[in-house]
């Protein structure tokens, strides 16, 4: 079996105690990005298993909308990212 060099670690360990790889990363061909996806993409990032530039390169995200994500993750969990609970979680800046 072959195993391909990458950079970086091979898995984290995340707070939860769950166990993250490159292998849980969505393809980079994803389209539809659900909130679970988006997630992982996150807590990959925030926790070293991939650099946040490797990220928007492979995902085709531009730096606004991984922040969005980020913020969303850190305010109100995975649930933040749902596309139906903008309006709930939507932060009033007036």
């Amino acid at each position: 079996m072959y195993i391909k060099r990458v950079q970086g670690p091979r898995h984290v360990t995340l707070p939860d105690g769950t166990i993250l790889t490159r292998g849980d990363l969505p393809p980079p061909d994803t389209q539809r990005w659900v909130a679970r996806r988006k997630a992982v993409v996150v807590n990959a990032v925030s926790h070293g298993l991939i650099a946040r530039d490797e990220a928007l390169e492979r995902y085709g995200l531009s730096d606004e909308e991984f922040a969005l994500w980020e913020e969303a993750v850190r305010s109100h969990g995975t649930g933040g990212l749902r596309v139906t609970k903008i309006q709930h979680y939507r932060i009033n800046f007036s």
